[in-house]
Order: C-alpha cells, then structure tokens, then sequence
C-alpha cells in the first residue's frame, strides 16, 4: 500500500514525519472542539495519542461533534474515538481514559513522556487545574475558550490569555489563573460578541451551536500543536 502520509512528507520532510510519529500528545475532551483536534492529530501523523473523556454520544451532539451519528449514540466517546483512530491508522497507538478530568488523576492519564497536553474541557474548574499541572511539569499545552453562542468561525486566533477580550470564558480563566501567579497561557478563543437568535437566551446555561464553529477550532489548535511540534 502506498504511503498514506506521503503528501504530509512533501510538505513537512521526513525529520519532521518521524518527529510526528514519536511524539505523545494528550487530549482532554473528546466532543465538539477535541474530536476534530484529534482528527486533525491522527490524519498528520501521530504516533501515540491519549485521549480522555468520561461522556457518551448523545444525540444533542449530532450537529457538532464528529464521532456522532446514527450508529454511535450510547457509546462511550473515547471509544468510539479510538476506533476512528485505528481505521485512519491502524499502527497508532490510542490509550482512553473514560474518566472526569480532575487534579487527582492528571499525574495517573498524563504519561511522563507527553510532549503536548490540549485541553478542551467544558468544567472551568478542571481547565484550571490542567494549567496549573502542565505548568508545574512544564509540559507545552494550549487551551480551547468558549466556541458555543459563536457563528463566524474565520474569528477565531490563538494568542495568549492576557491578550484575550469578549470572550467570557476567557475572562475567568484569566482571572483565576492570576490568583495561581500564572500570566501567560496558550488559548484559542473568539471575538466573536456571544450570538444567539433569540438574544434574551444568552444567559441560558446550554450555549447554542453549529457544526462549522466547533470543527474549525479544533482544527486550528491541532494546526497549532503539530506546528509546535515539529519547529
């Protein structure tokens, strides 16, 4: 069978390739923004992915999330994530955690060898304390902001977090980052002002979505990574 990494060796080389395939990256949340990260990872060549998230498929994910469909509501994400994985490339190598990210079980999911930790969490309290553990053992990560209530995808940038405005997500990360003495943080996070059709909704605690918001982020971040990695 022909190299299915070939045209990624005609753009990156081959140093970079094998870089790629011998390199470790941790995904936390594996829904509407780190299952196109992972997508994004797998497809460039990864050699050994972890990937961690305690929900199944929903039907409420159908419209964003790229593990969900007809076939896999009820499954376990990170399962249904693995299995994507092997058939894109069947020599990665997946570990799955099916478990609620907290500061008790970083050190047992996060291997000693992590080149990369993304963080795409919904809980600001397990964002926080993920920072503050890649932070300690200086392990490179990037976090994902709020992508829910947005609509225009092309206003998304990674920047870091003392350069963040609008986003409200943002704001609390960045507020509570400061009392840990942590000023600086590699984010993706939008402009964008919060939309919905129904402005009045805005406050409510289930954001809006769309499919061409959520999938763009993730594959920003996973540009992000992959780029870090090999540079």
């Amino acid at each position: 069978m022909e190299n299915w990494l070939n045209r990624t060796e005609l753009l990156i080389g081959t140093e970079a390739l094998y870089k790629l395939q011998n390199s470790t990256v941790v995904v936390f949340g594996c829904g509407g923004v780190g299952s196109y990260v992972i997508e994004g990872l797998v497809r460039s060549g990864i050699g050994n992915l972890v990937i961690i998230d305690n929900d199944i498929v929903d039907i409420t994910n159908m419209n964003r999330q790229l593990i969900a469909d007809t076939t896999t509501i009820g499954k376990a994400k990170v399962d249904v994530t693995k299995q994507r994985a092997l058939l894109i490339n069947p020599s990665i190598k997946v570990t799955t955690f099916q478990e609620f990210a907290n500061k008790a079980n970083f050190a047992t999911m996060i291997p000693k060898d992590c080149n990369y930790i993304v963080d795409a969490i919904d809980s600001v309290t397990s964002k926080i304390d993920l920072v503050c553990y890649a932070n300690q053992n200086h392990i490179p990560l990037i976090s994902s902001m709020g992508t829910g209530n947005k609509l225009n995808p092309s206003m998304f940038e990674i920047t870091d977090i003392s350069k963040t405005s609008v986003c409200p997500l943002a704001k609390v990360i960045r507020k509570e980052l400061k009392k840990r003495a942590i000023f600086h943080l590699k984010v993706l996070y939008s402009k964008e002002v919060p939309y919905r059709f129904n402005q009045e909704d805005i406050l409510k605690r289930t954001p809006a979505s769309i499919s061409f918001v959520p999938s763009v982020a993730g594959l920003i971040i996973a540009g992000e990574v992959i780029n870090d990695l090999i540079h």
